[in-house]
């Protein structure tokens, strides 16, 4: 039978500047190791620290731009674009322009903090 999720949980975030993660489907929200999926609102200026995380992470930007830092140098994934980025792949997300971003995350499996293996400060 299918289940609805009457609301998202908003969950702390990395990073110099608030930025806004509310899962939807997740460890936090629904309990779901597999898979998560929030949506997140950073902005202008927002950088979070690098993370070498053990989940691919698929990224649709619904507003904004966002710089994907990686090993091989940076890429803008803009309004209508997606990024996706492999386990074991070392990544830093930020939003430079003044506008910030709003994007979907959708992480398998789930995100969690200690999955995420953030870089040193």
């Amino acid at each position: 039978m299918p289940e609805r999720i009457a609301a998202p949980t908003r969950v702390a975030a990395a990073g110099n500047k608030p930025k806004l993660i509310d899962e939807f489907v997740g460890r936090v929200n629904t309990g779901e190791p597999a898979v998560s999926i929030a949506r997140m609102r950073s902005p202008g200026g927002w950088v979070e620290p690098g993370q070498t995380p053990d989940f691919d992470e698929y990224t649709v930007v619904l507003a904004g731009m966002l710089r994907v830092e990686h090993q091989g140098g940076s890429m803008e994934i803009r309004t209508g674009e997606a990024v996706v980025v492999r386990r074991g792949e070392w990544v830093r997300y930020s939003t430079p322009e003044p506008a910030g971003a709003e994007y979907l995350a959708v992480c398998l499996p789930a995100f969690s903090l200690e999955s995420a293996h953030r870089d040193d400060a």
